[in-house]
């Protein structure tokens, strides 16, 4: 089954938020856009598409602020986008169509703030260190597969360096920046790429949170939180075998929390890239 689009779904949620605002029912809404109860209703639940040339009917019965209403077409425009159509059918090859959702995001969002524990990050891999680290899981069953993958998030790591970059808030543990995916040149050569990437582009914040930090939020598992210029943030949670997708506040107020403690107890960036560059250093010694 084909992976919703999270970005009219989040689309929909905004529009019944409004509505609930603005204390009408579903049939008055209805009335007032000049649309069919089932039509709004699949519309709020992300199930149906609007038109471009009726958004503003949409907006029309809320009597919105323009700042507010800007946002709500933002987000429309998002939810329409194919600009990763070429990707997200890569990934439904490479993956599956559970995968698309998140490529929806990472395409979109404007911030990701991402914590790893055991590897890596996807965004900043090299291409060895990813197929090392794929190859070694239980998901894949052919070579093929696992070169698909690879391409795939080799591609995906575009939008560090795109018109609009997705900046980037990164927190990983130490004993990922140690464990030896596929052998110890890999790992160092993956390092050497990783510092060369965290020193050139200015809208990644990479931080290290030290072993000796002992308990906190991040030993829960890891997760990503995307933001956008228009609505809410997204978490998503990634297990062995599919992605789950956070949308409400509830959901959400953990992990926001859980990251700004993770920030505090990780070195500073600048110690982070220090640790980095001793780990290379000592690795020739």
């Amino acid at each position: 089954m084909a992976q919703p689009n999270l970005l009219r779904r989040r689309l929909g949620l905004a529009l019944r938020d409004l509505r609930k605002r603005a204390g009408l029912t579903l049939g008055e809404a209805a009335e007032a856009i000049g649309v069919s109860v089932p039509t709004l209703s699949r519309v709020e639940l992300g199930k149906g598409a609007i038109p471009e040339d009726r958004l503003e009917a949409y907006l029309q019965p809320y009597e919105l602020p323009e700042t507010k209403a800007a946002e709500i077409r933002r987000l429309a425009a998002l939810a329409s986008s194919n600009r990763r159509s070429t990707l997200l059918h890569q990934s439904s090859n490479a993956e599956g169509d559970d995968f698309a959702g998140y490529l929806e995001l990472e395409e979109v969002a404007t911030e990701a703030d991402i914590y790893t524990a055991q590897v890596v990050p996807g965004l900043f891999q090299t291409a060895e260190y990813a197929h090392a680290l794929i190859s070694g899981g239980v998901i894949w069953h052919t070579a093929r597969q696992v070169r698909s993958f690879v391409e795939l998030r080799m591609e995906r790591q575009q939008v560090l360096r795109r018109e609009n970059p997705l900046h980037v808030r990164c927190v990983v543990e130490e004993a990922a920046l140690r464990r030896p995916i596929g052998d110890h040149d890999i790992l160092k050569r993956q390092l050497i790429a990783l510092a060369a990437t965290v020193d050139e582009l200015t809208n990644v914040d990479f931080r290290v949170v030290p072993t000796e930090a002992g308990a906190h939020p991040g030993v829960d598992g890891q997760f990503t939180m995307f933001s956008f210029d228009a609505g809410d943030p997204v978490v998503t949670v990634e297990t062995m075998t599919r992605i789950a997708y956070m949308e409400e506040d509830l959901d959400i107020a953990p992990y926001t929390a859980g990251f700004t403690r993770l920030r505090k107890v990780a070195w500073s960036a600048e110690r982070s890239r220090e640790f980095l560059s001793n780990l290379i250093t000592t690795d020739d010694e």
